[in-house]
C-alpha cells in the first residue's frame, strides 16, 4: 500500500482502495454493465474473476505509485458508487478517469470525485493532471470543463473503446489541468 493516505473523503464521498472483498459489487454495480462502460478504453468486465482481476491490479500500482484506483462510496451508508483515480505516468503528471453506476449518475458525483482528487493531486507531488473521453461522451466532458481542465485536442484514430460496436481506434477529447 502507498506511503501516502489512501483515503480522500469530501461532504458526500469517501475514495478508497479496492479490497479483495469488493469484487462482487465492483462486478454488480458498474464495471458488468453494458451501458455503464460503454465509452471505457477498458473491457466491460464479464466475470466475476474480472473484477477480481482488477483488484489485485490495483494493488499493485498502490505498490508502486504514492496513489491509484479508488473506490467511491456514498459517506452515509458505504453504498458503492463506482470507481476512480490516477494512474501516474511521471512522478509529477497523472491521468484520472471516472466511472459511476447508473443509478448514481446526474446526481453531481462525478465532479464531486474529480475536485477532490485536483484538491489531493499536490500531496502527491503531482504537477499536472489529464484526462480523455470519447468525442461523444459529452457528460464526461461537460465535468472535466466544469472541473477547470481545459481542453488541449481533439485527437482522431487515438484511443480503442472496446465497448462500443466499432473497436477501431476512435476520435478523443484531450485535457489537461495544471496543479498549482
Amino acid at each position: 500500500m502507498s506511503k501516502y493516505f489512501p483515503f480522500i473523503e469530501t461532504d458526500r464521498l469517501i475514495l478508497r482502495p479496492p479490497e479483495p472483498q469488493d469484487a462482487a459489487a465492483i462486478f454488480s454495480r458498474y464495471a458488468g454493465d453494458v451501458e455503464v462502460t460503454r465509452f471505457l478504453a477498458w473491457p466491460r468486465h464479464r466475470t466475476l474473476d474480472d473484477s477480481r482481476q482488477f483488484v489485485q491490479f490495483s494493488d499493485t500500482l498502490w505498490q508502486r505509485w504514492p496513489g491509484g484506483p479508488f473506490l467511491i462510496e456514498l459517506r452515509a451508508d458505504g453504498k458503492l458508487l463506482g470507481s476512480s483515480g490516477y494512474t501516474f505516468e511521471t512522478e509529477e503528471r497523472a491521468s484520472l478517469g471516472y466511472v459511476l453506476a447508473r443509478d448514481a449518475w446526474g446526481m453531481g458525483f462525478a465532479s464531486e470525485v474529480v475536485n477532490a482528487l485536483v484538491e489531493h493531486a499536490p500531496i502527491l507531488g503531482l504537477q499536472e493532471l489529464t484526462a480523455c473521453c470519447h468525442v461523444d461522451h459529452r457528460a464526461s466532458a461537460r465535468v472535466l470543463e466544469k472541473c477547470g481542465f481545459d481542453l488541449q485536442r481533439e485527437q482522431s484514430g487515438c484511443v480503442a473503446f472496446p465497448n462500443l460496436p466499432d473497436t477501431s481506434p476512435q476520435p478523443i477529447l484531450f485535457y489537461s489541468r495544471r496543479i498549482l
